[in-house]
């Protein structure tokens, strides 16, 4: 049963009239008591699309590729490549692939969403402290910090099974759990401590780094289109090719840093 949409929503008022930007996901309507924000919407939007052109490009594949697919096995080649650069192993390239190729293209779509026309601006109005504001249909996911924050979890859990798989959970372990009675002694316990530590602070890293990097985005470019229409002028398309620059290194960010941490999650404790 869908319910009628709350109003109680909190804004984060920029410094110009009339433009309200939600520093937390809006509720379009609701599933019973289950709120289904815009950024909700975005991200099963995105899912959908990855995996319906994923099941049609591998659809009909051929022994002699041609056109799409051609295009297709270059991209995939080329990131092989790129993850063959850290962990020197095909085999081992071709297991991580698929966790790192999935983060990277969603983490990409999400981000680059944004400059979709339309962004915080189509969306259902309503009262807020006795102004008109306008609650979007459309923002980016990446600027919601629960979904961010999902992918961090995915990532670094990910991390933690892969190297329990690979090494065991014994040696695994052993590298954030040292005796104080070993060499280096009570330097290498410390030591063990704060990598363990740091393992969980790849989550608050992650998600805020991207959740920063993508709100900042959103709120600079419905300044910029506020301040210099596209009618009138052409000065926001700098800002355009600025997110798609930001939205891509954050992706690319993202996925490798994951990657690395694969990596060094299978090194032994002596190797590392």
């Amino acid at each position: 049963m869908i319910k009628k949409r709350k109003k109680k929503i909190k804004y984060f008022y920029m410094g110009i009239k009339d433009l309200v930007i939600s520093i937390s996901p809006e509720p379009i309507f609701h599933i019973g008591s289950f709120p289904i924000t815009n950024t909700t919407i975005v991200t099963l939007i995105v899912s959908l699309l990855i995996m319906i052109v994923s099941v049609l490009i591998t659809k009909n594949l051929k022994m002699k590729p041609k056109g799409a697919q051609n295009v297709l096995e270059y991209i995939i080649e080329a990131l092989l490549s790129m993850i063959d650069g850290v962990t020197k192993n095909r085999e081992q390239s071709r297991k991580f692939f698929p966790l790192v190729a999935t983060i990277f293209i969603f983490v990409i779509l999400i981000n680059w969403i944004e400059i979709v026309p339309g962004l915080g601006t189509v969306g259902i109005k309503e009262m807020h402290h006795g102004r008109e504001v306008v609650v979007p249909f459309i923002r980016s996911s990446a600027a919601d910090l629960n979904v961010t924050l999902a992918i961090a979890l995915i990532s670094v859990f990910s991390v933690q099974f892969v190297g329990i798989s690979v090494l065991g959970a014994r040696k695994y372990l052993s590298k954030f759990f040292i005796s104080p009675f070993k060499k280096p002694y009570f330097i290498g316990t410390f030591v063990g401590l704060l990598e363990l530590i740091s393992e969980f602070s790849k989550i608050i890293s992650f998600s805020f780094r991207l959740f920063g990097n993508i709100f900042a985005g959103e709120a600079l470019l419905m300044v910029a289109l506020f301040l210099l229409p596209y009618i009138f002028n052409i000065l926001p398309l700098p800002f355009l090719f600025l997110e798609l620059f930001v939205g891509f290194i954050q992706a690319l960010v993202f996925s490798m840093l994951t990657l690395v941490f694969l990596k060094a999650a299978t090194i032994e404790h002596e190797d590392h």
